[in-house]
């Protein structure tokens, strides 16, 4: 029975794949020329899915004998809860990925000579990034070296970002700023901190430092975001297997539909293959029964890889769009992150194993604290830990941890889906073309 999960669990992970595969053909069919590019791309993913599959057994035996190991919390009062499992395994995909990367890099440069210095960028953030996280599984850092690291890792991508700093102001919005060809209160006042496009009548805002801001932000919010939404098997890989999927497909669509921008995307594919395939691997040992533990290791250089893409591929906006869950567990965490409410080590579900299930984790107050939070009745004195982990839990009631996994990763599909669906559907409504 175990083997038949596992292999329906094998032929559930692919699903994700079949929109890459399906905009893959289209591109081929289409954009000719890029055939050779592309097909090096897949060819060196299939190499790093080989090579991160071929290491983790050998790699996970080292890191077990130099003690960098821990328990599987969500399998307390079971057979296998003293069992050691090896963790910082994120070393090896990232590794890995980083020699696909320059494999990539040294072609992509040869035929793009002004991306050179992306490409360099590109590098030393991810490779500062999988430091940091390693160094972190090993000395566990303090949170705020946590916060402040990975602005620095982004320094290297904002130095060398040539793009754009204005963005489009959503129509029904623009009444606000420009009335016909005048200007209006309003107006004036953001036009002394930013610059209002006079000729655009109001549809273009330049940003400028406040834009590289925002993308130093953005990089310190996607390598948090996917290390604070995790704690069970499989989440932590599964989540950043699905957000590389969408933004091959939106890389893919932009590609096929040749638009200005199909350097800069095609730029992002090269990455998100290589990534693709070396989580892919990652995933296989770390699903539920996880026999390998990622670490920070791997969160940190995932969400890394996420940001080098959405930003040097120019579409920082639209990632956001593949956050969605990201962005909800981290509103909700806010209470606990920011120390408004006690906030325990660890804020994983509760295993019961009398009946193998995962029920909400709490944390502990008084009655008369906090009255603001959500509570059953007045006298109580638990509330569940605020983390979308276990608002699932708190609404469809216990469930295995595979089954909530799957449950997670589904509403992480669906909202990258209703992220391309914006993009590509919704938004014309509210920009132009």
């Amino acid at each position: 029975m175990e083997k038949f999960v596992r292999n329906v669990d094998s032929i559930v992970v692919l699903i994700p794949l079949v929109p890459v595969l399906y905009h893959l053909i289209l591109v081929f069919q289409t954009m000719t020329h890029l055939k050779a590019d592309l097909a090096f791309y897949v060819c060196t993913a299939i190499a790093g899915y080989m090579s991160t599959s071929t290491l983790i057994p050998n790699i996970k035996q080292y890191l077990l004998k130099q003690g960098i190991c821990g328990k599987d919390l969500g399998k307390r009062g079971t057979s296998v809860a003293d069992k050691d499992i090896p963790e910082a395994l994120g070393i090896v995909p990232g590794t890995i990925f980083l020699i696909c990367l320059i494999l990539c890099l040294v072609k992509f440069a040869n035929e793009h000579h002004d991306k050179l210095l992306d490409c360099n960028s590109a590098l030393l953030s991810i490779c500062f990034m999988l430091f940091l996280g390693f160094t972190d599984d090993v000395l566990d850092w303090p949170w705020r070296y946590k916060l402040m690291l990975p602005s620095v890792a982004t320094l290297p991508l904002l130095c060398c970002y040539e793009g754009s700093t204005s963005i489009l102001v959503p129509k029904p919005l623009r009444s606000f700023i420009m009335e016909g060809d005048d200007i209006t209160m309003f107006g004036h006042i953001l036009g002394q901190v930013v610059t209002v496009d006079d000729n655009a009548h109001g549809a273009i805002i330049d940003l400028g430092l406040f834009y590289l801001v925002y993308m130093g932000m953005l990089g310190l919010f996607c390598t948090n975001a996917i290390n604070i939404y995790a704690g069970i098997n499989g989440l932590e890989v599964g989540q950043s297997y699905i957000i590389a999927c969408s933004l091959l497909v939106h890389n893919l669509i932009e590609i096929q539909t040749n638009s200005l921008s199909t350097e800069n995307h095609l730029f992002s594919a090269m990455i998100m293959f290589s990534f693709l395939g070396v989580t892919m691997a990652l995933l296989r040992y770390n699903w539920y029964p996880a026999s390998v533990f990622v670490g920070d290791t791997y969160c940190y250089f995932a969400g890394m890889t996420f940001a080098v893409s959405g930003i040097l591929g120019h579409f920082s906006k639209t990632l956001l769009l593949f956050f969605i869950p990201q962005i909800i567990n981290f509103l909700l965490s806010v209470p606990q992150l920011f120390k408004l409410v006690p906030c325990p080590r660890h804020r994983l579900p509760r295993f019961d194993a009398s009946c193998g299930l995962m029920h909400p984790s709490t944390f502990q107050c008084r009655k008369d604290h906090f009255r603001w939070l959500p509570k059953a009745n007045a006298n109580k004195t638990e509330v569940a830990n605020m983390t979308l982990i276990n608002l699932f839990l708190q609404i469809f009631g216990p469930m295995g941890e595979r089954n909530l996994c799957l449950c997670l990763l589904t509403f992480q599909a669906m909202c990258c889906g209703l992220g391309l669906y914006f993009r590509y559907n919704l938004a014309p409504l509210f920009f132009d073309e």
